[in-house]
């Protein structure tokens, strides 16, 4: 669904680059559009997220991207491997932001020297003779190293040409600084105290006596504050995605033979560990597939894989949202990242690393969260040409304000004030950082949301398709009555037909069969087996002639109150299959694929969205209609085949509708890819998971509502913030520029600006 402007071939490749130096969205719309003009390349770059996301093709290398960005004025590298985190003295793990420790420091400085600065200048009851000189020894520190950051990108943007956020603060700053200084050298505003013979005399009329030290010191330490909070906010904006990376298992107890390798059995036949196998404490990343390690009560588990002896609870609740922990025995796969809430377990690992669910979550999440919707996008291209703008009615204002009223001291503060209310930020701020708690939050519930396409999608949704086996059923069939004719035993019944059914792989034998299996334990062995297809099995248990299916390969005819029991189940949606022996029927077994507890709360909570819901499966009609009735769907599309789902979707999108499809198996993965919104359940297929834009971490249908509800409320929490940015910008930059605003308090709207978007973006997180 992303759209990219350079067409890439099919040989292209793909890289991150960690893109150091950027301070505003400006920067980060150059560093995309000289990306963008390299032949082969498709780049994305984000700005909160401080990463580009770049797509390259033949003749190009990683090299010639880094240099690219490095010409623009900026840094690049590819990210780091993962380190092996350190612990403190306190036993938690370090992690310090060297931008944050940096931006701290200068901060704290910056505001002990300035806050005098703007005391002295402001209240007339502290001044004393010569206080301004105090006032410039003080502020002067601060505008030349507290904003040393903002001045070294400016003159590097200037270099190349280019002006940024930086340049409107180091101009604004520089320039009432630099204003004072020649007001105290040269003008009337440090002689008091003077000797005649180093006065300069110079008329007042030019504003030889103002200076304007408070201005340079106080926008600076305002600038900083913002820059840090907003820094700060960013890091908390992603601190769900660092969370998640973080859930995994540090080290793992893996069993060890005497021929010194894990053991890798089979789980068939209840796995259970080698003689003489002995457990070796290793880094999670020296697992691999197939090796056997043990989970003990309260430890993560520590990669994929499935349980090969002994019994649990698993609390999935860090990577799933679901709460109520999942009872696991032999054969469950369990998910790393889980915890052993229950008894021992030895797991073969079936998935490591970059393959684990928990590793395919946070990639998914980080792509997400470095993509762009289209609001986005506009906002970049404003801002790529907002401080330009902003410099030339800076210099209008002060050629206005000199040319009417011959002011130049009310000239230069309604200059300085347009330089310094101006923001950027804000406007680049809007989306990403909303993305990134929205999509973190997401991750935390169990909602992953493929890219910020999605969101748009989200917003005009009206109908969506179910499909009905594994969505809103189980997909699992069980066991549901027996049925037997008077005069036998439905004991004896359920036992043949499980003993013969066991020997099948059809999903209603298996259902049989296990249900035989409980209750009986061991079944009796089957001799000359023979599966009849599309009618039943048939063989001998027992000394009988045992058939269990339709009716014309088990007996002549059906007793009536067999006929009866047998119509009924069928009505109320079960499959029913006819037992006989002997040629004669002697009882009907019914097995359903059970509703989802939670599916009849999901569709209630899908029409309070406005959707419409639709039940779509290949099953007969009367079962899919025994489904839709319990759960509370009226339109149902049934007997349909695979390839039919996609004419289903594409039909409902041709009488006007915006469909939202939801499925798990490969048979969806077609319909998801074609409908205008894909949820994939987590607990389906691979390829389903793939084609959908949103892939629900648990099989419960509740959260497709959830899904769609966080997705339209990060959609609207970006609109509410890029209408502030907008807003703020178009109601200040005009009171700049007619002198109403001072330029101290025009750096704090300024940092405001910016911290009050990335604060509502932070409200993502309380979603629930």
């Amino acid at each position: 669904m992303t759209t990219t402007d350079t067409p890439i071939t099919p040989a292209a490749s793909e890289v991150e680059l960690l893109i150091g130096g950027m301070t505003c969205a400006s920067c980060a719309a150059r560093v995309e559009k000289k990306l963008n003009r390299m032949d082969g390349v498709s780049a994305t770059v984000n700005y909160a997220t401080e990463k580009a996301k770049v797509t390259y093709g033949e003749g190009v290398g990683v090299a010639d991207l880094i240099a690219t960005v490095v010409r623009t004025g900026y840094t690049a590298e590819e990210p780091a491997p993962p380190r092996e985190e350190t612990e403190g003295p306190d036993g938690k793990t370090e992690d310090p932001d060297p931008e944050l420790t940096s931006l701290r420091q200068r901060l704290v400085v910056a505001a002990l020297l300035a806050v005098p600065v703007v005391l002295l200048s402001m209240v007339p009851a502290l001044q004393f003779d010569n206080w301004q000189w105090l006032a410039l020894t003080l502020a002067s520190p601060v505008v030349v190293w507290g904003g040393l950051p903002f001045h070294k990108a400016a003159w590097t943007n200037a270099r190349h040409a280019a002006a940024t956020m930086d340049t409107l603060v180091s101009v604004g700053t520089l320039a009432a600084f630099g204003w004072s200084l020649w007001a105290l050298f040269f003008g009337d505003a440090g002689m008091a105290g003077m000797k005649d013979e180093f006065r300069f005399t110079v008329s007042r009329a030019d504003g030889a006596s103002t200076i304007y030290l408070e201005v340079a010191a106080g926008v600076t330490v305002f600038i900083l504050l913002g820059r840090y909070l907003e820094a700060r906010s960013k890091r908390r904006a992603g601190a769900a995605l660092r969370a998640l990376m973080e859930l995994g298992a540090k080290d793992v107890a893996v069993l060890r033979y005497e021929e010194g390798e894990p053991g890798a059995l089979s789980v068939e036949g209840g796995g259970g560990r080698r003689a003489g196998g002995r457990e070796v404490r290793i880094p999670v990343g020296r697992l691999a597939v197939g090796d056997r390690f043990v989970v003990r009560p309260g430890e993560k588990i520590a990669t994929d894989g499935t349980v090969v002896e002994g019994a649990s609870a698993v609390d999935a609740a860090m990577l799933t949202g679901e709460s109520v922990p999942v009872d696991v025995g032999v054969g469950d796969q369990v998910a790393g990242a889980t915890v052993n809430a229950g008894g021992r377990l030895v797991v073969q690992a079936t998935r490591v690393g970059a393959d684990t669910q928990l590793a395919r979550m946070a990639r998914l999440v980080e792509e997400a969260q470095n993509g762009k919707a289209e609001v986005q996008r506009l906002a970049d291209r404003i801002s790529a040409v907002f401080v330009p703008a902003v410099i030339l009615v800076a210099v209008a204002t002060f050629g206005a304000w000199l040319g009417v009223t011959g002011d130049t001291v009310a000239a230069f503060t309604a200059a300085v004030a347009v330089l310094i209310i101006a923001c950027p930020c804000a406007l680049g701020l809007a989306t990403p950082t909303a993305l990134m708690v929205g999509t973190g939050r997401g991750a935390q519930l169990g909602i992953l949301i493929k890219g910020p396409e999605v969101l748009e999608s989200t917003r005009r949704v009206d109908t969506v398709v179910l499909d009905k086996t594994g969505t809103v059923t189980t997909g699992r069939m069980t066991l549901h009555e027996v049925y037997a004719v008077e005069g036998t035993d439905e004991k004896q019944v359920l036992r043949l037909a499980g003993a013969l059914e066991h020997a099948s792989e059809h999903p209603v034998a298996r259902a049989v069969a296990s249900g035989a299996e409980e209750q009986f334990g061991a079944l009796p062995e089957v001799e000359g087996f023979e599966n009849v297809p599309g009618r039943g099995v048939r063989g001998r248990v027992e000394g009988h002639d045992v058939a269990v299916g339709r009716l014309s390969e088990n007996a002549a005819e059906l007793p009536p109150d067999l006929a009866r029991a047998k119509e009924a189940a069928e009505r109320g949606g079960r499959t029913a299959v006819v037992v006989a022996w002997d040629g004669v029927a002697r009882g009907v077994v019914t097995v359903a694929d059970a509703v989802k507890e939670t599916s009849a709360e999901a569709v209630r909570e899908l029409r309070a969205l406005g959707l419409t819901p639709v039940l779509l499966t290949g099953d007969n009609r009367t079962v899919a209609e025994a489904v839709a009735e319990r759960v509370g769907i009226e339109r149902v599309v049934a007997e349909v085949l695979p390839e039919e789902k996609v004419d289903v979707v594409r039909r409902l999108q041709g009488e006007g509708r915006v469909v939202a499809m939801v499925g798990d198996g490969v048979n969806d993965a077609a319909a998801l890819a074609t409908a205008d919104l894909g949820l994939a359940m987590g607990t389906g297929t691979d390829a389903a998971i793939e084609a959908g834009d949103l892939t629900l971490v648990r099989g419960d249908l509740r959260v497709a509502a959830d899904a769609i509800r966080l997705s339209r409320r990060t959609l609207a929490t970006i609109k509410g913030n890029l209408v502030w940015a907008f807003g703020y910008n178009v109601a200040a930059l005009p009171l700049a520029a007619a002198g109403l605003l001072n330029p101290m308090i025009a750096g704090a709207a300024m940092a405001f600006s910016s911290v009050f978007v990335v604060t509502n973006s932070l409200r993502l997180r309380a979603f629930r």
